[in-house]
């Protein structure tokens, strides 16, 4: 049988099944396993002549790998073999979906962080009062990270430890936000609604305490008996931040 009778098989096959094994496709094709293995070297070489895409779900399950692998081992010693096993998928599929490190923590960035959902609040809110808008984006920080309190302190620590693949993620995924919110800002601030201060500075003392709420929110509701719901606390938290933000509010 010709390449192109295989790849027509192999098509058919895959047409039906999209797990289908490389066995599967020799069988239908009417070849050995150790012809098509010889033409292609493995499934994912197959796929690559056939020039399809990984399955849809091995996105989701290689994300959840890497989210878990990180968390355990940092960054720095995360092996992109093991994120591929752990996923049970093919290194060379891995590679497709995400080229390195830095594409695949730039993803779970995406994936996980309240920075884009965060991002858009702003962009649809920006004609609005600071009293209306920093709350809301607290509470919409919150919802996207409930429950996740090790995903926030995974990210916070990778994004600010400056390595380059962390750097890639932070240059095109955490600068945006941070640009949207603090241009939001710049122009309460020229409004007269908040004080004059380096819009830096003002972002991070946003998002400083809501992160740390986040972060030990367990700790004080285990030991402290807080039970303030989250998006009530976090609400509090912008609205302070708010009054402390005020024209004249500071202490001269």
């Amino acid at each position: 049988m010709t390449s192109d009778a295989l790849l027509a098989a192999a098509r058919r096959v895959l047409g039906r099944d999209r797990g289908a094994s490389l066995d599967q496709v020799a069988r239908a094709a009417g070849m050995s396993r150790t012809t098509v293995y010889r033409r292609f070297g493995s499934r994912d070489g197959l796929l690559r002549a056939l020039d399809l895409e990984p399955e849809p779900e091995a996105r989701e399950r290689a994300l959840a790998a890497g989210l878990d692998l990180v968390s355990r081992d940092g960054l720095a010693r995360l092996s992109m073999d093991e994120v591929a096993a752990a996923a049970g998928i093919s290194r060379a599929s891995l590679y497709r979906l995400f080229p390195g490190k830095a594409a695949l923590f730039r993803a779970l960035v995406e994936s996980y962080s309240p920075l884009e959902a965060v991002r858009a609040t702003v962009e649809r809110l920006g004609d609005r009062p600071p009293e209306e808008v920093m709350p809301e984006i607290a509470r919409t920080a919150a919802r996207t990270l409930a429950g996740r309190v090790g995903i926030v302190r995974t990210l916070v620590f990778e994004v600010t430890s400056a390595s380059a693949e962390s750097g890639e993620a932070a240059g095109q995924v955490v600068l945006p936000m941070v640009t949207t919110v603090a241009r939001y800002l710049t122009e309460q601030m020229a409004a007269g609604r908040l004080r004059p201060m380096h819009p830096l500075l003002a972002v991070q003392s946003f998002a400083g305490p809501l992160l740390l709420h986040l972060i030990t929110r367990g700790l004080a509701e285990r030991m402290l008996t807080v039970d303030l719901p989250l998006e009530e606390a976090v609400t509090e938290l912008a609205r302070s931040w708010v009054q402390g933000m005020r024209p004249g509010e500071r202490e001269v």
